[in-house]
């Protein structure tokens, strides 16, 4: 089988993206080895071991998450440019629907039961999100700068499901919609005007939302990881063993299931919030170094991707999914780190989660689709 410089193979025409697939393939693998590890301490342990499970749901989802970014990519991404506006609206509305069917767990309403089988709107919202946003700039292609009127319509897109998860409450989700968005807006260009109007408004929207708009416990987690030390206890628990566990871990790692603060139960949350402690100290600076140079490179690959994309959709699509993985990552590490607040966002295709799988799977799967056909 041929293969390109640009890491595609081809036959009769079809194009598959070996660099791309190897990348997602290597981060679900360690992904789930992680997840072994972060459950090993929890086999045989009374009421808790059911807990031991998890990474064995990892698979299913992952299983099920790779069957369909594999039906994405093999449809014509064009298609989905007519679907972006229908599908947006069912978002919308299945964002609405959490708050008349949600279940509440910890506070908070953002899984949608039925029938057995729980989902998170607000997971795959934020591809549906990108899939719009790509339409908008595709469909006014200008070449002079943009004012903020011609930005509106991106404007009420974004925010409509911000608010919406907000409601939930769900400050993470929503602060990776406002990221998302825009990153793919920078992509026009802007005139000086809009730009220092929407600084502006957005500075007054955040001030709103930090007096009137937040919980107690959010702000708290906000302003906690300036100093978690001062309350070891409570809001600055969960960043500071993060942060003991990664400084275990050292150079080399404490070993595959021999990070003490993860085995004795010290690290919080370490399936979905803070996974990538549990890698740190078990495979140490190199190891993290090795797994975020991997998202690194998705990153890079996706922006690559959208320089040779057909059209401004593609283009759009292929930068959307690459700053979902950006902004996830970076906020991700930065919460184990102790240099961002915790704010509850996941790590892509690593933290444990049947709706963040499959979504960043479907993501994927839009950004193969797009590149198989570049």
């Amino acid at each position: 089988m041929p293969r390109g410089s640009d890491g595609l193979s081809s036959r009769s025409g079809v194009q598959i993206d070996w660099a791309l697939m190897t990348g997602v393939v290597a981060v679900a693998t360690m992904g789930v080895v992680n997840l072994y590890s972060a459950t090993s301490p929890y086999i045989g342990a009374g009421a808790r071991a059911g807990l031991a499970d998890v990474y064995v749901s990892q698979i299913y989802w992952l299983v099920v998450g790779m069957l369909a970014g594999i039906l994405v990519a093999a449809i014509d991404y064009r298609q989905y440019e007519r679907l972006a506006y229908p599908l947006y609206a069912a978002g919308i509305l299945s964002l609405c629907l959490v708050f008349v069917l949600g279940a509440d767990t910890r506070g908070a309403r953002r899984w949608i039961e039925l029938g057995g089988f729980t989902f998170q709107p607000s997971e795959f919202m934020k591809v549906i999100l990108v899939l719009v946003l790509a339409k908008f700039l595709h469909d006014d292609p200008k070449t002079e700068p943009r004012t903020l009127i011609d930005l509106l319509p991106a404007v009420v897109f974004t925010l409509v499901p911000v608010a919406l998860v907000m409601v939930q409450p769900d400050l993470g989700t929503s602060l990776i919609y406002l990221s998302t968005a825009m990153t793919m807006i920078s992509m026009s260009k802007i005139r000086p005007r809009a730009v220092i109007t929407l600084a502006g408004l957005g500075s007054a929207a955040a001030f709103l939302l930090w007096s009137y708009g937040m919980h107690g416990y959010q702000r708290d987690r906000i302003t906690s990881f300036l100093d978690p030390e001062a309350d070891k206890t409570g809001t600055g628990w969960h960043a500071l063993q993060s942060r003991i566990a990664i400084g275990n871990g050292g150079l080399w790692g404490e070993g595959f299931m021999q990070g003490t603060q993860n085995q004795f139960g010290f690290l919080p949350d370490q399936f979905s919030d803070f996974p990538l402690a549990v890698f740190a100290e078990d495979w140490g600076l190199l190891g993290g170094l090795v797994l975020l140079g991997t998202y690194a490179f998705l990153c890079i690959w996706a922006i690559n991707v959208a320089s040779q994309a057909k059209d401004r959709f593609g283009a759009g699509v292929s930068v959307g999914v690459g700053s979902i993985v950006f902004w996830h990552t970076l906020a991700n590490a930065g919460m184990a780190m102790g240099i961002l607040p915790v704010v509850g966002i996941t790590l892509p295709l690593f933290s444990y989660g049947g709706s963040s799988l499959v979504t960043s799977l479907i993501a994927f799967g839009l950004l193969m689709g797009v590149s198989m056909r570049r």
